[in-house]
């Protein structure tokens, strides 16, 4: 009867999963239409890049990018909707997490645990936010899920490649492979009484991706490293505890209760499910030694990011969570095991469905008003589509168009774009590190830098020039205020729409 009731989750759990990303429907972030302007410009015929002519990898996840290019071609090439596939392709990822989060409650010593966790996070607003949001996240965590699934199953040739398609989604996959190569060595070490012998199967089966990313990027940017990444390391400034303080906060509020009982359930849950995870760790390693990279991973991406304190966008904050609940659930399963009753954990999960389906709205305040998570706001995204709309025929006449958030500007504007932060325009990494005071929040437009470039046309949200250009004498002497869309995003007095005067 038990093996008959986990099968039926394992289908409807799944469904589940995939349904509910149905219903809020896109709600496209900023970031994602990067990626989305890549696959376009991939099918349009002008390669892998952002600008065409500009070879510049931009983004850091190649693999989401070129599978979207290629569900693109019988879908309407470079006009199909690419937002519509990277939601079809992030719901059946989740699914298959799902699916994956019971079988891993399974072989870690609780089904029911698994259960949980999958039920859980079928509705989870961390987890739909950035399905519906066009984001590669639900992708890298099914691939994540796997590699440590395959990882526990012994099929190791399988676990390289997941792990290896994974990091090809996004580069940070490296914080759960390392603890992964480190269990399989240890194994082999053992096995083998020796070091000698490469495993060249497993070898074969991850560096084969791997591998031919690195060749092709290599000729074609000349380094497989994103500029993104350099330039964010320079252009946010940040407090040195920014990371650790928003990676804890994070940490404390797995279920959401805090969107119920507020900021001070934070202090409670800082201390309860950490308690709760440790107990489960408990539970899997007795059940199967070989689980501990599992359990690391969620600590050592905590560790990661601050030692090295990026700006923690909020889908930076997702990755870890599937398995720090999988953890939690089972320390809860461990509960009712030693009073050999079902409640604990039953009561456990519908406080967790509680508390994740309170941080939805059945009404959101901007964009389509349909049931939603409440931390899905687009509302950025939508005055960038206006400001895109607004210029669309000067831009259609050519020129320059410069902008510190260039996702949705660049995939509904024409033309070739300025990207004022650097990820894809290597030239404006020169002008950062800025000094503090030109900071009126984590980032600020260099004035040298639009003095020297002279773009056609500048898109800002007037806290980034606050600071900065607006208060620049040559800026205000070459450029015009077009339009102001008002918004006080960030505490921003408007999104500004400029237009240079005279000759270029």
């Amino acid at each position: 009867m038990l093996r008959n009731r986990l099968r039926w989750a394992e289908v409807l759990i799944p469904l589940l999963a995939f349904g509910v990303r149905l219903i809020p429907g896109p709600r496209t972030i900023d970031d994602a239409y990067i990626t989305f302007r890549y696959a376009r410009n991939l099918l349009d015929g002008h390669g892998l890049v952002y600008n065409p002519g500009q070879a510049v990898l931009g983004t850091t996840t190649p693999l989401f990018t070129l599978l979207l290019s290629a569900l693109g071609i019988p879908l309407g090439g470079s006009d199909a909707s690419f937002p519509l596939i990277a939601l079809i392709v992030s719901a059946a990822a989740d699914a298959a997490t799902t699916l994956l989060l019971i079988r891993l409650g399974s072989r870690l010593g609780s089904s029911g645990a698994g259960v949980a966790t999958a039920l859980i996070w079928a509705v989870h607003p961390w987890s739909v936010t950035f399905a519906i949001g066009g984001m590669e996240t639900s992708l890298f965590i099914a691939l994540l899920s796997a590699t440590f699934y395959l990882h526990l199953a012994g099929r190791p040739i399988m676990a390289a490649g997941a792990g290896g398609l994974a990091l090809l989604t996004r580069p940070d996959a490296l914080i759960f492979l390392a603890p992964i190569l480190v269990d399989w060595a240890l194994v082999r070490l053992r096995r083998q009484g020796s070091s000698r012998g490469v495993a060249w199967r497993e070898a074969a089966a991850f560096g084969a991706p791997v591998g031919s990313w690195i060749v092709f990027s290599s000729l074609s940017y000349g380094s497989p490293i994103p500029q993104s990444l350099f330039a964010k390391a320079v252009a946010y400034q940040l407090p040195a505890s920014a990371g650790l303080v928003r990676l804890l906060q994070h940490y404390a509020t797995p279920l959401m209760w805090h969107e119920i009982l507020g900021s001070t359930w934070i202090a409670v849950g800082l201390i309860l499910y950490p308690t709760l995870f440790a107990l489960g760790v408990l539970l899997a390693v007795r059940t199967t030694a070989r689980a501990w990279p599992l359990f690391v991973y969620p600590w050592f991406y905590l560790l990661a990011y601050s030692i090295a304190n990026p700006l923690l966008f909020r889908w930076y904050l997702v990755p870890p969570m599937p398995l720090y609940l999988l953890g939690i659930c089972l320390g809860v399963a461990r509960f009712s095991r030693d009073l050999k009753h079902w409640l604990p954990l039953a009561l456990f999960t519908l406080l967790g469905l509680v508390g994740t389906l309170s941080a939805w709205t059945a009404r959101p305040d901007h964009g389509p008003t349909r049931l939603a998570p409440k931390m899905a706001f687009i509302e950025l995204e939508l005055l960038y589509e206006r400001a895109a709309q607004s210029l669309s025929d000067r831009l259609q006449a050519g020129g320059v168009l410069a902008a510190a958030d260039i996702g949705t500007l660049g995939y509904f504007a024409p033309g070739e774009i300025l990207d004022l932060l650097g990820l894809i325009s290597p030239e404006s990494t020169d002008y950062y590190p800025l000094p503090t005071s030109a900071y009126a929040i984590n980032y600020a437009v260099p004035s040298d830098l639009v003095a020297d470039l002279r773009p056609e046309f500048i898109v800002i949200l007037e806290v980034y020039g606050r600071n900065t250009l607006l208060q620049d004498q040559r800026f205000r002497r070459d450029y015009e205020l077009l339009e102001e869309l008002d918004t006080n995003i960030y505490g921003s007095d408007g999104l500004l729409i400029f237009s240079r005067l005279g000759p270029g």
